[in-house]
């Protein structure tokens, strides 16, 4: 399977830090009112383990299933439980993805940031079904949902900067619809000295596309709950088994 992050991965995690000031409490918030006391997080596409390190601070002691397909993000995951002797005991870094790698059963949350929309419709399906399957009673799946909801052109817009030393770092975003239900993102980096480029690649991946409507319908299908929370520009969702909830209730 080719990989879209081999060539990017060296901007990613600088050009992604100012997003993550407001996910990462929004995140804390959500795990720490998960109602399952037991079994470990798993966390898809984990990218460079900033989420991985919110999971840890927030559920002290709980074991982290770290699951990235990316041999390049894997590198500077590694490298952040490494150098941090709690996450290096706690957090266990494998390569896949989520159709390929094994969780254990009852976990008390799986963590799928910037995840569902590499998904297509069949594999989105079998995510909602495992996660019905394998969550420990009152565990969750938290993932987020972001713009575009339908496939649409996406003007180029830069979406992150930020300045190491005396070079400034930049990511642009545009978008092109590709299918009828999925979009073809390019992205641009770029690394300036006073303002002139010294180097930069572009890549491109497909991205699938669908509204919170759709999404509800499908993990209903599958015995699950959906609902926003955390603030309205973070897209943050929770699943919940329907079951759970019901036994809460009552």
């Amino acid at each position: 399977m080719s990989d879209p992050y081999e060539r990017s991965a060296e901007y990613l995690d600088i050009l992604i830090a100012e997003s993550w000031e407001p996910l990462a409490p929004a995140l804390a918030d959500v795990l720490s009112r998960v109602r399952a006391g037991t079994g470990a997080v798993v966390d898809l596409g984990a990218g460079s383990g900033r989420g991985v390190r919110v999971i840890c601070d927030t559920l002290p002691g709980v074991p982290v299933l770290a699951v990235e397909p990316s041999a390049a993000m894997r590198a500077v995951l590694l490298a952040r439980t490494h150098e941090d002797g709690e996450l290096r005991k706690r957090v266990t870094v494998v390569p896949g993805d989520c159709a390929s790698v094994d969780w254990p059963d009852g976990v008390r949350a799986v963590v799928a940031l910037n995840v569902i929309g590499h998904l297509p419709p069949e594999q989105r399906r079998a995510l909602w079904s495992r996660a019905a399957r394998q969550l420990a009673p009152g565990g969750a799946l938290v993932f987020n949902l972001a713009p575009p909801f339908t496939p649409v052109e996406v003007e180029r817009v830069r979406m992150a900067r930020a300045v190491i030393g005396e070079l400034e770092y930049e990511g642009w975003a545009s978008a092109r619809p590709t299918g009828a239900d999925e979009i073809t993102w390019r992205m641009d980096y770029g690394v300036l000295r006073q303002g002139r480029p010294l180097t930069g690649v572009s890549v491109e991946y497909r991205w699938w596309v669908a509204t919170e409507e759709v999404l509800a319908a499908e993990v209903a299908e599958a015995g699950l709950v959906l609902r926003r929370t955390g603030g309205s520009g973070l897209g943050l969702c929770v699943l919940e088994r329907a079951s759970d909830l019901a036994s809460q209730v009552s």
